[in-house]
């Protein structure tokens, strides 16, 4: 591999959405006059249902008014999440799909009409929800399937059959088909006729994927940059971690790269390895491109 140039029932699993996101958890076609106010009514609903306090709530405000409007990942889509505290219970999410989308501040994703809320209670126990999250938002029939929902209960069945896509009647995708993204399949195709090259080599790499905390935003980034590697078959050679602003810039020294927002980009100013801006945290074929400049492939 050439180094990178410098340019909620028992029988649901607790890792996946559905399992996070209760009905009550679950308010559509909510009027929101900003950004704040769409924030806000996915913290209600997480102190509704007992997941966090209000001063979660306040944090993820205040997230963003610190960094930008990082969280929002995908056209018309904002993650909005804060570090765990006191005040998360346990780990949850709510979903708040608003009357008229309001705009966030973002350059290319604004306006956002559908906000997920996450608390979580410790750095790991959501992270397969939000690569499961990830890859249904990544898909456009599924994500149309979701903001069409007329009622929470049809929501989260919509949600239960998405995380099934193995069973009885469809065949498990993979990691480009699961995006939908025919120019992502092309690339694929591509990146996959140099990877027995790619796998004689040695090198061990390390890419940071990073947020304002390390646990939201950065594990979308995290599970769509992965999905590439699997395709592209460096999957054994690349690590990647998510991480918040603070630890990547004491890891510059173990990384070969950053992976990151506009915003949070600003937010680390001047490091010793290349940095590349994503926009949409949910697209496999903007992660193949990044790749692709990063190791002048």
């Amino acid at each position: 591999m050439a180094s990178p140039t410098s340019h909620s029932s028992d029988d649901q699993q607790a890792d996946s959405p559905a399992a996070l996101l209760a009905e009550e958890s679950i308010a559509l076609d909510v009027a929101a006059a900003d950004w704040r106010e769409a924030v806000d009514e996915a913290g209600r609903l997480l102190v509704a249902a007992g997941v966090a306090d209000d001063d979660y709530t306040a944090a993820m405000r205040r997230l963003v008014e610190e960094h930008g409007p990082y969280i929002v990942v995908a056209p018309g889509f904002a993650l909005a999440h804060a570090r765990p505290t006191a005040g998360v219970a346990r780990t949850g999410l709510s979903w708040v799909r608003l009357a008229e989308p309001v705009p966030f501040g973002h350059g290319s994703h604004d306006p956002v009409g559908l906000v997920v809320g996450l608390a979580a209670d410790d750095d790991v126990a959501h992270t397969r929800a939000m690569a499961r999250l990830a890859r249904l938002l990544a898909d456009p029939r599924r994500r149309a399937e979701l903001e069409a929902a007329d009622s929470p209960r049809r929501l989260r069945e919509l949600l239960l059959a998405a995380e099934q896509p193995e069973s009885r009647h469809e065949q498990p995708a993979t990691p480009a088909a699961a995006s939908a993204d025919p120019a992502a399949e092309e690339a694929a195709e591509e990146s996959a006729q140099g990877s027995d090259a790619a796998a004689r080599t040695t090198d061990q790499h390390l890419i940071l994927t990073v947020c304002g905390n390390g646990l939201g935003t950065s594990l979308f980034l995290k599970n769509t940059l992965e999905q590439v590697l699997e395709t592209w078959r460096w999957a054994p050679f690349v690590t990647v971690e998510a991480t918040d602003t603070i630890s990547a810039r004491g890891r510059t020294s173990e990384a070969t790269a950053i992976l990151t927002s506009g915003e949070i980009a600003k937010t680390l100013g001047a490091v010793d390895v290349p940095v590349r801006v994503v926009e949409n945290f949910t697209s496999t074929a903007e992660l193949d491109a990044a790749l692709r400049d990063l190791y002048d492939v």
